[in-house]
């Protein structure tokens, strides 16, 4: 039975050990928790092949946000994920609320676990979920029927099999509502808070910071950060270091995003796997040529010099950038 360090317990050790892919048959998945891992594995040199059924498709279908998110990490052309990630919903069945991680060496089973951990950062990091390894011939008969019953996140015909709702019209509902989203670092309730763009000793932009942290010698110009304001940092609003988080804008944009610089928690939010993404989605917003230095008066001619990030959930975040 584990009930401790159930990520590398689960997750990492089995590959370590020898395991070449694995098999996930989860009832609810993320796609941070996909990317996460994915990377993770990428930076300890290991290599797996992930092999993802979303199980309780049939009951409550897949967030917009999700498919996307799976669907670019499947597509992916980038080390970390080329040929190393596939998903797929259930869909001709009954929903299936299974939890289930069935890895393997050599196409023969090493391991399996079986519990209650569902495939997201929240089962993994920050519940208390129990996992136990297990022994049982039938798996292979039980995994080949989700294969029969379920399509691949990239079919050309998903969309039609699997009800993908549209979050978009959810993100702004909520936004909005009385509910408390509880800050345990603080114990203040914070539902959203506000980033400004500029810096807050001289007024402007960075010179070599935030937008402009790519415009020096030898740097991509559009490399950027946001840089939050001390009573953000220090709580946890965004998740620590070194988990990710997805980002979705009001135009319908999303980025894969983490903390990072000076501590645990980390005072800026980036974009690892190119830190370019940010400066060129502002630029394009702010209507100047991508790699422009940007000044105070870009942003001000645009409408504003902030950002505002409201909380979904522990993983995903709407960031309105609108006039």
């Amino acid at each position: 039975m584990i009930y401790t360090d159930l990520y590398d317990e689960v997750l990492i050790k089995p590959c370590m050990e020898g395991a070449d892919s694995l098999m996930i048959i989860s009832g609810y998945a993320s796609a941070t928790m996909a990317y996460s891992h994915l990377k993770d594995l990428s930076e300890k040199k290991l290599k797996a092949k992930i092999n993802l059924f979303v199980g309780m498709c049939p009951a409550d279908g897949v967030s917009l946000s999700n498919h996307q998110g799976f669907q670019s990490i499947a597509n992916s052309n980038t080390k970390a994920f080329k040929n190393h990630f596939m998903c797929s919903y259930i869909y001709n069945s009954h929903a299936v609320h299974s939890k289930l991680y069935i890895w393997h060496r050599q196409h023969k089973i090493f391991k399996t676990f079986i519990g209650s951990a569902n495939y997201t950062q929240n089962a993994f990091y920050r519940q208390r979920e129990l996992m136990a390894e297990i022994k049982e011939p039938d798996i292979e008969k039980y995994s080949q029927m989700m294969m029969q019953d379920s399509i691949y996140c990239t079919n050309l015909e998903v969309e039609e099999l699997v009800s993908i709702q549209n979050d978009a019209n959810y993100y702004r509902r909520h936004i909005h509502e009385d509910a408390k989203i509880e800050s345990t670092a603080t114990s203040v309730a914070l539902k959203s808070i506000k980033v400004s763009l500029l810096s807050k000793k001289t007024g402007e932009v960075p010179k070599r910071g935030g937008l402009n942290w790519g415009q020096r010698p030898g740097r991509n110009h559009n490399q950027a950060y946001l840089q939050l304001p001390p009573e953000v940092y220090k709580n946890d609003f965004f998740p620590i270091a070194p988990q990710w988080f997805i980002v979705h804008t009001d135009d319908f944009k999303y980025f894969f995003c983490r903390r990072a610089e000076k501590d645990l928690n980390g005072q800026v939010i980036h974009t690892p796997e190119n830190n370019s993404l940010l400066g060129e989605y502002f630029r394009y917003r702010l209507g100047i040529p991508s790699g422009a230095f940007v000044t105070r008066e870009y942003l001000e001619h645009y409408g504003r010099t902030d950002v505002v990030f409201s909380k979904i959930d522990d993983d995903e975040f709407y960031m309105d950038f609108s006039v």
